[in-house]
């Protein structure tokens, strides 16, 4: 089974994300991660959801989302596109063992955003795996607390995921719109 990322615009109403995630749980989809957010117009938010599952899944989910009322669009975010995750961890930092952590933490391009006497919470954003390989590095000092954000995806170049409507201003010349 493979992952994949499905790009959701749906209008920005209370219930829309229960609606959405409902829809997974009554039909035995698993959502590996799911984001959600408004757009550049306030009266739209766009989910971001990773599916497990083969394009058979992919397509009935995708069926299934399509007949709710509140889904404007609903799209697969291709392998070309940029992908990140952001987690927050804290982690045990003694006075003997901070400088370890805050170099892992530069290795991987994260950020130490906060300190006491005995922890880091330490930020990062990236991939997947990035973020994964730096919790692994972590471990050993002792992670006592991690949230992660789930993906969130957008196509590279002009390849968009768009609701065409004059009210709102419709497309630029040149948009490639899913």
């Amino acid at each position: 089974m493979m992952k994949q990322i499905l790009g959701i615009l749906v209008e920005n109403h209370p219930g829309v994300l229960s609606k959405v995630s409902g829809l997974f749980s009554r039909r035995g989809f698993n959502i590996y991660s799911l984001a959600v957010g408004i757009t550049e117009d306030p009266s739209i938010s766009r989910i971001t959801i990773v599916v497990e599952g083969d394009e058979y899944i992919v397509e009935q989910v995708t069926k299934q989302l399509n007949k709710l009322v509140d889904v404007i669009k609903v799209a697969n975010i291709g392998e070309d596109s940029v992908t990140r995750e952001l987690a927050l961890i804290k982690v045990m930092a003694s006075p003997k063992t901070r400088h370890e952590v805050i170099e892992i933490t530069n290795i991987f391009r994260a950020q130490v955003v906060d300190i006491a006497k005995d922890y880091l919470i330490v930020e990062i954003t990236g991939d997947s795996e990035k973020i994964s390989a730096l919790v692994d590095m972590l471990k050993d000092y002792g992670i006592k607390e991690m949230v992660r954000t789930g993906a969130i995806a957008i196509d590279r170049g002009g390849k968009m995921i768009k609701y065409e409507d004059t009210e709102r201003g419709g497309f630029q010349n040149g948009d490639n719109v899913l």
